[in-house]
């Protein structure tokens, strides 16, 4: 039996400087509720070039977390196409996507989604089980990144007894634990407090400057913002470029 080729696999020392790496041309999304078509976003465009941090903003309600789903292959759009790295995320099956979804894209909420049956260690270590790394490596891999997000003695710990800035650090080593081409982070502040909001910054500054990240991040945290390369505004359905 012929075997079907798998999506494409970026590796961390192929992210080279000016490379395109996410490239998304007319999207469109829009839903229906009864009769009446709802339009979210519309012909809109992005480009994210490989170690770039971009920010993207506007009012609550304006489509920011569909986008960022279409983005991420959470969500299909009603037209248009994305591309990270050249594969096309949006004209594969489902299988091939949530194989490439896996391995290339990590995701940050504003809700950690842990799950809270397993430890701090174990819900980092689970994507990479998904992908068939075995169990010791996995557990060496994800303690080292739990290390590196200051939670190297709280590893044990399920999510019930950790902080809601712990938490979400265990959200972000999930996320980076696989060495994704692309992170993709919706709020990932905004249920925090201040205090706790400006570490996670920090912290994901930190991991762009030593990973060279790809990184696109919907939020209101202005600190957060300012700190990106760019800051785009998704308005009236698309986004156009604001002062960062």
């Amino acid at each position: 039996m012929k075997q079907r080729p798998s999506p494409p696999s970026v590796r961390s020392q192929d992210r080279g400087e000016n490379r395109i790496l996410l490239e998304a041309q007319g999207l469109t999304k829009t839903y229906r509720l009864a009769e009446t078509e709802i339009p979210i976003l519309e012909d809109l465009s992005l480009t994210v070039r490989a170690g770039e941090m971009v920010a993207i903003v506007g009012a609550s309600g304006s489509g920011k977390s569909t986008l960022l789903h279409l983005l991420g292959g959470l969500d299909r759009p009603t037209a248009g196409s994305v591309r990270i790295d050249g594969f096309d995320i949006t004209k594969t099956t489902e299988l091939d996507l949530s194989s490439f979804r896996n391995r290339q894209i990590g995701f940050v909420f504003q809700f950690h989604h842990l799950l809270p049956e397993f430890t701090a260690l174990e819900n980092v270590m689970m994507p990479l089980l998904i992908g068939g790394l075995g169990r010791r490596e996995a557990r060496l891999r994800a303690g080292k990144l739990i290390a590196r997000v200051g939670l190297a003695g709280r590893a044990d710990h399920r999510p019930g007894a950790l902080s809601g800035g712990e938490q979400q650090r265990v959200a972000l080593a999930r996320a980076l634990v696989a060495a994704p081409c692309l992170l993709l982070a919706d709020e990932p502040t905004g249920n925090l407090d201040q205090r706790t909001g400006a570490d996670i910054l920090q912290l994901l500054l930190e991991l762009r400057r030593e990973e060279r990240l790809t990184a696109i991040l919907v939020t209101h945290n202005e600190d957060l913002a300012a700190a990106c390369d760019r800051v785009l505004l998704l308005e009236d359905r698309r986004l156009v470029a604001t002062a960062s």
